[in-house]
């Protein structure tokens, strides 16, 4: 599932090659990881770093612009946007920073980079056909398709945790829809289908609900749904204040989410069913962009603080919101986990 991430011990080490930043030569990566972009050196990054903060070494280390990552399920690559060679274009490399290679290979703009559940393909969005489109590719680059092919914009796709179908964004008449596809490109199907913007789809752990960003009710709610469009549920209700991001546990049982409703940014949870909403950070600075453990015990996120104007930092929580901890402790703008993986 999109951003929600296995927690697992790795028993053997990663090594890494010269030119990886702060963590070259004999250094190696051991424990769960922390995938974050940060632009600490210039512009922006892909790091890693163990759970607890420690050892953040630096993956791409290039003057380009590299973000938009993702990682696989089991951890062995990186997908990834950068600019380096003039435009935007997807890349893949080994999680160590190595084996680099350019999968979409063309002079248009390419975005929005998803791995497939078994890791052996990327979906990711091109304007090459004069629009968005969504396209897949092998990791090794091959076997390019077009596989939405519409007529017009689609991006913010995801795959279903069994790779069988893709749910995406569309704009078919001014207001963007959710969609679904099977993995084939075939069999296209407008699931919202109303006269509001609905957008950033979320498949539960096994496939059979999708949470979505909807403001048909004005400012943006959280609304879930049968994977066939049947279903559609209103879980908040905050007509003032936008709620977005709805992002489910490993197990499903909850959706992690970000709001503005006490003045700031802040992270909530609750129940899949939209019951019990806490809100887990719960300061005066602004927090954003929560990423679930594997297990489901930790949140890791992207924090303002400690108060101070264009700096943020990767925090890390227990899922009820207790022992926040601020991992990257630097003082640079944009350090925004990704993902939390072996």
């Amino acid at each position: 599932m999109r951003r929600l991430i296995g927690l697992f011990a790795m028993f053997g080490a990663l090594a890494l090659m010269p030119g990886c930043g702060g963590g070259c030569g004999t250094a190696a990566i051991i424990g769960d990881k922390i995938f974050f972009v940060t632009n600490r050196d210039g512009n922006d990054e892909i790091y890693v770093m163990n759970s607890d903060g420690t050892l953040q070494i630096n993956l791409t280390n290039n003057a380009a612009r590299d973000d938009e990552a993702a990682v696989s399920a089991d951890g062995t690559k990186i997908a990834f946007v950068s600019d380096r060679d003039g435009n935007r274009e997807v890349y893949v490399m080994d999680v160590d920073g190595t084996n680099l290679t350019n999968v979409s290979n063309h002079v248009a703009t390419e975005f929005e980079p998803v791995f497939s559940p078994d890791g052996t393909k990327i979906a990711f969005v091109s304007v090459r056909d004069g629009n968005a489109q969504i396209y897949i590719v092998d990791v090794d680059g091959t076997n390019l398709t077009n596989l939405s092919n519409g007529p017009a914009g689609d991006s913010r796709h995801v795959f279903s945790p069994d790779g069988t179908k893709i749910a995406f964004t569309r704009n078919p008449n001014g207001f963007t829809e959710i969609y679904i596809m099977d993995v084939d490109g075939t069999n296209q199907t407008n699931l919202t289908n109303d006269a509001a913007a609905d957008s950033n789809p979320d498949f539960n752990h096994d496939g059979t609900k999708i949470a979505w960003d909807t403001t048909r009710h004005g400012s943006n709610e959280i609304y879930i749904m049968d994977a066939d469009g049947s279903n559609q549920t209103r879980l908040t209700f905050q007509p003032t204040f936008p709620d977005s991001g709805a992002t489910f546990s490993p197990d499903g049982t909850k959706i992690a989410f970000n709001a503005s409703r006490d003045g700031n940014a802040e992270i909530y949870i609750m129940n899949a069913d939209g019951t019990n909403e806490t809100n887990l950070s719960n300061d005066v600075d602004t927090d954003g962009n929560p990423v679930f453990s594997p297990d489901g015990t930790k949140i890791a996120f992207e924090a303002g603080r400690p108060g101070i104007e264009n700096e943020s930092h990767v925090y890390l929580m227990d899922a009820d919101g207790t022992n926040q901890a601020n991992l990257t402790n630097n003082p640079s703008f944009g350090n925004s986990p990704f993902a939390y993986r072996p």
